[in-house]
């Protein structure tokens, strides 16, 4: 489910019914008729509805806080709370729709709608992942409350989505790094740019990043002088993606000063190569 479509829950059905009544009655401005102190729950969920599928979200979420407000221990003081959230969402106020999702979990952390919730406050961090050059704060806040999705409702569909999430987010930190590393390389600063790219190959294993974060260390590592670990660097590369341009790259550069891409030495890379080509854990 994306999270445009808004959840359902057991008040969905006899809700729209009501919904639609009022909508064929209504007329003039959305926001227009009897304030909400005059109307009871079930009105102001249709209203807010109202003006939900007319686009205006910003209203829509106000108006179903006013539920919370009006009736906070009525039936729908809990579905209101959730679309108010969606509502944030769907207005792109993430901070107000992130708050109501974790009002809704303070709330109701065991009802149905609890692991769309958790997926609506991790989706306030993740759709604000735009740029690779912004603050990758946002990215870590949307790896943790995604995992956390994944973790305490594993057998929600928030959970499958939430995952896939997760792992375009693991790709976008990998992605800084690199970024980061291309910068100092092209600078000649091959310290600060093979730190860059050992965090790639570490922390980031399993991303898209790694074979070209391997070639770079290679390119780094030759010019800092450390052909052991432009070797070992080489095998790993090879070994795990020898069918990559990075691989032919990395084969070039070290074969141009006759070296091979084997093992060599007792580096961090050597460790790497014991663990992930040879199985050696320990």
């Amino acid at each position: 489910m994306s999270v445009t479509q808004a959840p359902k829950s057991r008040w969905f059905v006899r809700l729209s019914g009501a919904v639609a009544l009022v909508a064929l009655s209504a007329c003039g401005s959305l926001n227009s008729g009897p304030s909400v102190e005059e109307l009871n729950a079930n009105e102001i969920f249709a209203r807010a509805e109202r003006q939900l599928e007319a686009g205006q979200a910003d209203d829509a979420a106000v108006t179903f806080g006013e539920i919370e407000r009006l009736y906070p221990y009525s039936e729908l003081a809990e579905r209101a709370l959730i679309m108010q959230a969606f509502s944030y969402h769907r207005d792109e106020d993430f901070a107000s729709s992130r708050a109501a999702a974790q009002r809704y979990l303070d709330f109701y952390p065991a009802e149905q709608d609890a692991p769309y919730a958790a997926y609506l406050l991790a989706l306030s961090y993740y759709d604000q992942i735009d740029e690779i050059g912004r603050d990758q704060g946002l990215t870590v806040a949307a790896l943790q409350a995604l995992r956390r999705v994944i973790e305490v409702y594993p057998g929600s569909e928030y959970a499958a989505l939430s995952a896939q999430k997760f792992d375009l987010a693991f790709d976008h930190l990998a992605a800084k790094e690199m970024e980061i590393g291309r910068f100092y390389l092209k600078r000649a600063n091959y310290v600060a740019a093979a730190n860059r790219f050992r965090t790639v190959v570490e922390d980031f294993q399993t991303s898209t990043h790694t074979p070209e974060a391997l070639h770079r260390l290679v390119e780094s590592y030759l010019s800092l002088g450390l052909l052991d670990e432009a070797q070992t660097a080489g095998a790993i590369l090879g070994y795990n993606y020898r069918s990559s341009e990075w691989y032919e790259a990395s084969f070039a550069l070290l074969t141009g000063q006759g070296l091979t891409a084997d093992p060599v030495g007792n580096n961090w890379l050597s460790s790497i190569y014991r663990q992930v080509v040879r199985g050696e854990w320990l």
